[in-house]
């Protein structure tokens, strides 16, 4: 089973992991989601915080006999990852560092005492004086890059935290590191040990990476191994990442999932989704530190053609516009 089938990334999961043979089961709280149509079998679910999700992801889990979840958004991720005790294979890491990182507040706190550079971060209300400007003003917890601004000076930050939805101390104040970006897929399972670490450049940005090139950067791999090493994931994880003025990369947000980029580490040579399932489920070989750099991702739309009676099963009729406010939730299954 495969989660937020209407993200960028999940419709090329779902047909790469299809052509090698699995059986793909694809879950969204929008009927829209164009990963749905793409699976060999769909369901709606309820959005990933609610207390719903967890047991609507179990009955379809036990009904659609599912051997492995991946989960692909940070909502999901502290339900979905306690169906692993109910002998499902989910692949995320080890709860504890979902919850450090689900927290960025936590997370920067976590790796600055371990030694692994992170950007000067406080929260708002921690804040004395004037930070050293720009700074990167976000919310404590949050993703693909909601309610994220740069401010240049202390009257547009002060306008920032009050115009925020958030209390204080949930709004972090963040140094901005002006250098090159990388976003990096860290490929680790159980046992601990990395298999592999594709740094990819950011050339492109716009909430998701829409245009990257893999980049093979020592000291960017050696500051990510480390987060493995002291914080244990012991599962697949991103590391977003920018080099500050003297060339040290900084650590300013991990995502405790597989990243939105896993199909250009993939077209580099290390397919990170279908190799950790088939370790997780058949014991599988575990996958080799060996891509292509400059291999260059270049997000687009692509059109997909299915058969109409299928399509209308998902709750969309043709000539009648939905959105996702509009989509119910409920379970819809071709």
């Amino acid at each position: 089973m495969i989660t937020t089938a209407g993200s960028a990334p999940t419709a090329g999961t779902i047909m790469r992991l299809r052509r090698r043979g699995y059986r793909v089961v694809a879950t969204d709280i929008d009927p829209a989601a164009p990963g749905l149509y793409l699976a060999d079998r769909s369901h709606l679910v309820p959005p990933g915080d609610s207390d719903d999700f967890l047991p609507e992801i179990r009955d379809i889990c036990r009904r659609e006999n599912a051997a492995a979840l991946v989960p692909l958004v940070d909502e999901e991720l502290p339900a979905a990852g306690r169906l692993a005790d109910d002998g499902i294979a989910v692949l995320l890491p080890r709860p504890a560092f979902v919850a450090t990182c689900l927290d960025k507040y936590v997370l920067m706190r976590r790796l600055a005492e371990a030694g692994i550079p992170v950007p000067a971060t406080r929260t708002a209300e921690e804040w004395t004086g004037d930070p050293p400007f720009p700074v990167v003003v976000k919310p404590r917890r949050g993703r693909g890059g909601r309610g994220v601004a740069v401010a240049e000076s202390a009257g547009e930050l002060s306008r920032l935290i009050a115009e925020s939805p958030c209390a204080p101390g949930d709004l972090l104040v963040q140094q901005r590191v002006g250098g090159t970006e990388f976003t990096v897929s860290v490929v680790v399972w159980r046992d601990g040990a990395v298999q592999s670490v594709v740094p990819k450049e950011v050339i492109l940005k716009d909430g998701v990476t829409r245009f990257a090139v893999t980049r093979r950067h020592a000291r960017v791999a050696e500051v990510c191994r480390a987060v493995q090493r002291e914080l244990r994931a012991d599962g697949p994880f991103n590391v977003q990442l920018a080099l500050d003025a003297d060339g040290e990369p900084r650590i300013f947000e991990i995502n405790p999932r597989f990243s939105s980029t896993a199909p250009l580490t993939a077209a580099a040579g290390v397919d990170e989704v279908a190799g950790l399932l088939r370790q997780a489920i058949e014991g599988g070989p575990r996958l080799a530190d060996e891509w292509r750099e400059g291999v260059v991702m270049v997000r687009h739309w692509a059109d997909e053609f299915i058969d109409e009676a299928g399509f209308a099963g998902y709750g969309i009729t043709p000539g009648r516009p939905t959105s996702a406010a509009a989509a119910p939730v409920a379970r819809a299954a071709r």
